[in-house]
């Protein structure tokens, strides 16, 4: 039990120490100090952002269900593609039809088949205009796999589908840019001049994924077609099975279904690789970390970099700290202080003047972070265990760098450091 006395004793006095340093050396611990912060910072300020990101993806894919997943007509690949049909056979895969979703649908695995299309357009009402507005096509069945809020309004019906009629729910941003505070509902407006009337307003899920906040109309997939011109080569399906039995069963059981149907109606022999991709959440999932984790990894990269200078900042100050403190050494040898404990002090010494520095680079990460999640469609959190690794990596840094010094400091000879005159101003001169 008195160990413990004699540890915190020692602990704070080099906090006391380092924090004298800081304030006798104000440009060369200001400097150490500023390669630790910006080394947390970076740290700090990409893993709120993954976090949110993180958070959001999950919510969308919440939103549609676990087991939903997606047909399209080109697969998901890191693979080199030069744009050739030799490096990119997918290119070749003939594009969703009318008729294979149809079949889709009456298949007894599959509870709902949705299409999905996504063109641009320019969007009015009167004087008002966004240009690049993204407009989406869906099919009916939008309102069964994922679900909207629509308020005030409605989304559009089957019978509206099946005969293009020119109708549109806006996002809640639209609806602000073009209206203002009035109501949109039954209100037309113009895309690429075509005139469409306002049904609904739909809150959209604002995310990574979705291209963040930004003016969104949604229609039905045949009038984006035949109304705006925009190209059904482009066509992707969203497939929800019926759960009777569990959902990874029922989710494999639709996925076989689908995939046997589409081979047949392709005439895909059984050698032959199949021409359409079946994404499910699991393998979007995948693909979505290997994005992150690379982009992660640059900034982990750049962080390090950071802390490295920070390091040989603390090298520096704790080298001419030992050199400033030979006597006071020597004196505390003689007065009974065994290496150990010598180490122990710059050590403690070393990590306070890092932690400083992880301190500050923690709470600008945080005001980064606040940034982030008012300025950027990213929901932006840091996580309680970044903060830990933030500064502990900080305070490791110091102990790391800080053992050099720490250790010639205890390696010091008593009776030389006793002997040991400062230099003149002018002149160097070692123990």
């Amino acid at each position: 039990m008195s160990a413990f006395p004699a540890v915190l004793s020692a602990m704070s006095e080099g906090v006391r120490i380092a924090i004298d340093a800081v304030r006798a050396n104000k440009v060369r611990a200001g400097l150490t100090i500023l390669g630790i912060a910006v080394g947390v910072f970076v740290v700090v300020a990409i893993a709120a952002a993954v976090h949110g990101i993180n958070q959001a993806v999950a919510r969308d894919f919440a939103s549609m269900g676990p087991t939903t997943f997606f047909v399209t007509r080109y697969p998901i690949s890191f693979e080199s593609c030069d744009g050739s049909e030799t490096s990119c056979q997918w290119l070749r895969n003939p594009p969703l039809r009318p008729n294979e979703v149809d079949a889709l649908r009456q298949l007894p695995s599959v509870d709902a088949v949705g299409e999905r299309l996504e063109w641009g357009a320019k969007v009015a009402y009167r004087s008002t205009e966004l240009s690049s507005t993204s407009v989406e096509g869906y099919s009916a069945e939008w309102t069964l796999i994922n679900a909207p809020e629509v308020y005030p309004g409605r989304a559009f019906t089957p019978s509206e589908v099946r005969t293009g009629a020119r109708v549109a729910v806006i996002s809640t941003l639209m609806a602000e840019r073009l209206f203002g505070d009035s109501d949109p509902l039954g209100k037309t407006i113009a895309m690429n001049d075509v005139p469409f009337e306002v049904i609904g307003v739909f809150k959209d899920n604002v995310s990574f994924l979705n291209g963040g906040d930004r003016p969104k109309a949604v229609v039905p997939i045949t009038t984006l077609i035949r109304s705006i011109g925009a190209r059904a080569s482009g066509v992707a399906l969203a497939v929800k099975p019926r759960e009777e039995l569990a959902p990874a069963l029922a989710r494999d059981l639709a996925i076989d279904d689908v995939t046997a149907m589409l081979r047949g109606l392709r005439g895909a022999r059984p050698s032959e690789e199949s021409s359409f991709a079946i994404i499910t959440q699991d393998r979007l999932f995948e693909t979505y970390d290997k994005i992150v984790g690379m982009f992660f990894l640059v900034m982990l990269v750049l962080s390090g970099v950071g802390l490295i200078v920070g390091g040989v900042g603390v090298v520096a100050i704790m080298m001419i700290s030992v050199t400033e403190r030979t006597r006071e050494i020597g004196v505390r040898k003689a007065l009974g202080a065994t290496k150990a404990t010598i180490l122990w002090q710059f050590l403690v010494e070393a990590a306070t003047l890092t932690g400083i520095g992880g301190a500050i680079g923690l709470f600008v990460g945080w005001l980064g972070t606040l940034l982030i999640r008012n300025f950027t469609p990213v929901e932006a959190s840091i996580p309680p265990l970044a903060v830990v690794a933030a500064l502990g990596a900080s305070c490791i840094t110091g102990i790391l760098f800080g053992l050099l010094p720490a250790s010639r400091a205890a390696r010091l000879d008593p009776v030389e450091a006793l002997r040991y005159e400062e230099p003149r101003r002018g002149t160097t001169r070692r123990p």
